[in-house]
């Protein structure tokens, strides 16, 4: 690879001779890792014409560099990187004269959450042998050739212009009517183009919901334990947040406190626990949210997850007053980097929000939005969705067995599908260092404490899941958590 000339730029107030400040440039791009050992420098040539200086100064600068091992010449091949340059963390790089003059802990009107939200699922889990990573897609069990075929059409020519243009608020068409005359009457909702709005995944249909819906003076009501990601969404709003706590079955519709203005929740798969909460306490939750007058934004994670039985109709479904917003994704089934969602809601509501969404991103790339289209109309989302379905209920089926015959404690639901446990460890035993542990295991879990509103109380959960393990693994997996465990080493 060559180092592009247009990466040098001249500082007209660094003081020295032209051939000293030459040199000065070159080494600082070396020591900050901008150039690499082995790496083409432009010609002597080329430089001198760039920076508007004579060839033999560029020259002499390069002699000097050569000198120093941080370049190599090679004959008529021109320069090099050398390979003993210094590596990029030996020296410090130069900073910039009044790099540090702004407070930027003041100058900052907000900042997010500092917990990551990879919290578990570390960039090189693939590495790991016994990855019980949540929301992370399988490629054994993706279906790359249809993707590709897709991807292929969508790119062709008569798929140009919704591809190539600047639609400002618009969604694909075709896209748009899949969800309104496939995804969404699977769930029971029935809704007119215009009150779907397609997102850059569930994550950013909470935002522009909680954007609209919220201010400083209004109450939001989540999940306890629940979404992180909502939680930090919902300070940027400055709204009052009350967490609620969850049961067996999920949010417990009595507990939602009165003077509660929106009420967020994930009724047909309860993040973390995997609970779903019974066709009554749908029913008793919207009269509750009836008499009070409060809105409810329904993300429907995971529901097409199933294990043996049909999903609940959608909280959407049963609403006759229109003030439930659902939230749904293509993400988690098809796999988390499309980042393609959808939101439904009235109107009036779906209005706003694409206006809202218009001057943050315009629109979800029409790329995507166009394969993704022909992916579910070609019938290829679902036939991969029953291979998913049943892939996962054979690992849940072996994970539950193992972890049984490991003595393990599940601390959620177990009957109702998706693809992960909600799981308590023995008295005493902190989940966070668990996981900290198991990592010399090759083994990969998700600490709970971090979907509490008080993490504390959330130290002795954690989530393992199958969605990205192998099924022949998982009992070993299983079996090297409860080796940890009753290793007794916890102080």
């Amino acid at each position: 690879m060559s180092v592009s000339v247009e990466s040098f730029l001249m500082d007209p107030h660094h003081d020295g001779t032209l051939q000293s400040r030459i040199r000065q440039m070159v080494a600082q791009g070396i020591l900050s890792g901008r150039m690499r050992r082995g790496e083409r420098m432009p010609s002597s040539r080329k430089l001198a014409a760039h920076l508007g200086v004579s060839r033999i100064t560029v020259t002499l600068a390069y002699a000097d560099l050569v000198a120093d091992d941080y370049l190599r010449a090679e004959g008529r091949s021109g320069y090099f990187v050398s390979e003993g340059a210094p590596e990029p963390g030996d020296h410090p790089p130069a900073r910039a004269s009044g790099g540090d003059a702004v407070d930027w802990g003041r100058m900052l009107g907000h900042r997010p959450e500092s917990v990551p939200m990879s919290l578990g699922k570390p960039r090189n889990w693939r590495d790991f042998r016994y990855p019980f990573v949540y929301g992370q897609a399988d490629p054994t069990l993706f279906d790359h050739a249809n993707w590709r075929g897709c991807m292929l059409q969508a790119l062709g020519q008569k798929d140009f212009a919704l591809m190539t243009d600047d639609n400002f608020d618009h969604d694909d068409p075709a896209l748009v009517e899949y969800i309104a005359r496939h995804t969404l009457p699977r769930r029971g909702i029935l809704a007119a183009p215009d009150e779907i709005l397609v997102t850059l995944g569930a994550q950013n249909a909470l935002w522009l919901t909680a954007q609209l819906l919220l201010n400083q003076r209004r109450t939001a009501a989540i999940e306890d334990p629940g979404y992180p990601g909502l939680r930090e969404i919902l300070r940027q709003t400055r709204c009052r947040v009350v967490p609620v706590p969850v049961g067996a079955q999920g949010l417990e519709p009595a507990r939602v406190p009165a003077g509660t203005d929106i009420l967020f929740c994930t009724p047909s798969h309860h993040c973390p626990t995997g609970a779903t909460l019974p066709l009554e306490a749908r029913h008793a939750l919207l009269h509750e949210a009836a008499a009070r007058n409060t809105l409810i934004v329904e993300d429907d994670y995971e529901f097409e997850i199933t294990h043996g039985r049909a999903p609940l109709p959608a909280l959407k479904s049963l609403d006759r007053e229109g003030r439930v917003i659902h939230v749904g994704s293509f993400s988690k089934s098809l796999f988390p980097g499309l980042r393609l969602g959808f939101l439904v809601g009235p109107a009036p509501f779906i209005r706003e929000a694409r206006a809202l969404r218009a001057t943050v991103l315009r629109h979800p790339p029409g790329l995507l939005q166009r394969a993704a289209s022909h992916f579910l109309s070609l019938g290829y989302y679902d036939a991969m969705l029953r291979r998913l379905t049943r892939s996962f209920s054979q690992r849940r089926a072996v994970l539950l067995e193992a972890a049984q015959a490991e003595g393990l404690t599940i601390g959620g639901a177990v009957d109702v599908g998706g693809s992960s446990l909600w799981m308590r460890t023995p008295q005493g035993v902190s989940a966070e260092t668990l996981a900290r542990d198991l990592h010399e295991d090759s083994v990969l879990i998700e600490p709970g404490a971090r979907f509490f509103d008080r993490p504390e109380e959330g130290d002795r959960y954690y989530r393992i899941a199958y969605s990205s393990i192998t099924e022949e693994r998982i009992p070993e997996g299983i079996a090297r958590i409860a080796r940890r465990l009753r290793s007794g080493n916890w102080t």
